[in-house]
């Protein structure tokens, strides 16, 4: 799979005079990658590009790591270009963005398997489906037996226990770098959203937005917390 270079941090942090121009910069980033992960790039010709290359190794991830790896050298690389463009420079604040950023993978690997399947692709991590012997064709047919959600309990445990890191670091990270982390809100509620449906990835309720969402994101900023 396509891993975004990271001299881009170089070419971004240089165009921008103004920090506000460059988070939205990067906003739009962290959404396209979202987007190419789920096969719908935004007309952007950059964006376009990198999902050409992302399907030219369109496979499933053979363990936990390799999406881990993946998601390292995707979501975290933006949020540490994130963390340039905000002026920090701190060692904490780079280890709470690398677990954030593998969160973020795994979520929205989670969050695209019903999109996948109805295109007959599974990029779940291959072994842990093989630990529970749950094969591609079971998510392909939306099965939702126990072994099958006890897939999905595995992999969105692997997400929370990356927040669970992050927030770790809570004290040691520069208060101004918190805006950079405040999609660990959402991260959370669709955790907590798998948790009450029993980690049935296909339930609908996964699809809903969260209207209260923006205000528990004001309330995380105005707390100064991530």
């Amino acid at each position: 799979m396509y891993l975004m270079p990271k001299n881009r941090e170089i070419l971004v942090k240089d165009s921008v005079s103004e920090k506000t121009i460059g988070l939205m910069r990067m906003q739009f980033w962290r959404k396209a990658v979202e987007d190419i992960y789920c096969d719908n790039p935004p007309h952007q010709p950059v964006a376009i590009e990198l999902w050409k290359e992302k399907n030219l190794d369109d496979k499933a991830y053979r363990n936990i790591q390799e999406l881990e790896n993946y998601a390292e050298n995707t979501q975290s690389s933006l949020l540490y270009l994130t963390l340039e463009i905000l002026g920090i420079k701190d060692l904490h604040a780079d280890h709470a963005a690398s677990h954030i950023g593998k969160a973020q993978g795994i979520v929205t690997c989670l969050r695209a398997t019903p999109y996948h399947g109805g295109r007959r692709k599974v990029f779940l991590p291959m072994d842990i489906c093989m630990l529970h012997g749950v094969s591609q064709e079971d998510f392909l047919r939306r099965n939702q037996d126990k072994n099958v959600r006890d897939v999905i309990y595995d992999i969105a445990s692997q997400a929370h226990l990356h927040l669970e890191h992050a927030r770790s670091f809570h004290k040691s990270v520069p208060v101004k770098a918190f805006p950079a982390f405040l999609q660990t809100v959402s991260l959370e509620d669709y955790l907590k959203k798998i948790q009450r449906v029993d980690f049935d990835i296909f339930h609908p309720s996964l699809q809903q937005k969260n209207t209260l969402l923006p205000l528990s994101l004001y309330i995380q900023s105005w707390r100064k917390r991530y």
